[in-house]
């Protein structure tokens, strides 16, 4: 009998050990749980957890936000000036991870490897994103497991006409909840 408890008790933390991480993105419309994949995008998920140890998502906005589609932030400040990013990462977009609803994904400019900080949440499903073969896709290196609600109702605030929100949707921190 002991050996069983004592076999469960391994099994129980060897999985425990095995979680991916979860954060927590707290903005003045809610709060956001995201799970990150890094089995699936190691660079992409060292790179993102680098500027929140930092505390460098601390008063970024979501900045672009298109209902139907998906909401954009981590790149400006409240004050609109461009937040000071790290070295561009490596596009991990053929990891088998699709840009489906509640994904959250890596945005960048035409270059294929020009991701550095800003992210985006997939609103719906958005497969046309996802790299098919040599064309290079958006990396999705997480998903929302908790405030779906949260990103709808960012969705659907008023925008200019270059999908700006009309009010600031601030992000006041992103912290790590769990870690591998």
């Amino acid at each position: 009998m002991k050996f069983i408890a004592a076999l469960f008790l391994l099994v129980t933390s060897s999985i425990a050990l095995a979680a991916n991480p979860t954060i927590l993105i707290d903005t003045n419309k809610g709060q956001i749980t995201l799970e990150l994949y890094p089995n699936e995008a190691p660079k992409t998920v060292e790179n993102f957890l680098t500027y929140i140890q930092k505390d460098q998502f601390k008063g970024t906005v979501f900045h672009r936000v298109i209902d139907g589609f998906m909401i954009q932030g981590g790149g400006f400040l409240t004050s609109g000036q461009r937040a000071e990013t790290l070295t561009s990462i490596t596009n991990e977009s053929k990891n088998g991870l699709s840009n489906e609803r509640g994904t959250i994904a890596m945005a960048r400019t035409n270059s294929p490897h020009s991701a550095s900080r800003q992210f985006f949440i997939n609103q719906k499903d958005n497969g046309f994103l996802d790299a098919k073969g040599s064309q290079w896709g958006y990396a999705v290196f997480g998903k929302v497991v908790k405030g779906m609600d949260v990103v709808d109702s960012i969705a659907k605030v008023q925008t200019t006409s270059q999908d700006k929100p009309l009010h600031d949707i601030v992000i006041n921190k992103i912290i790590v909840q769990s870690s591998q």
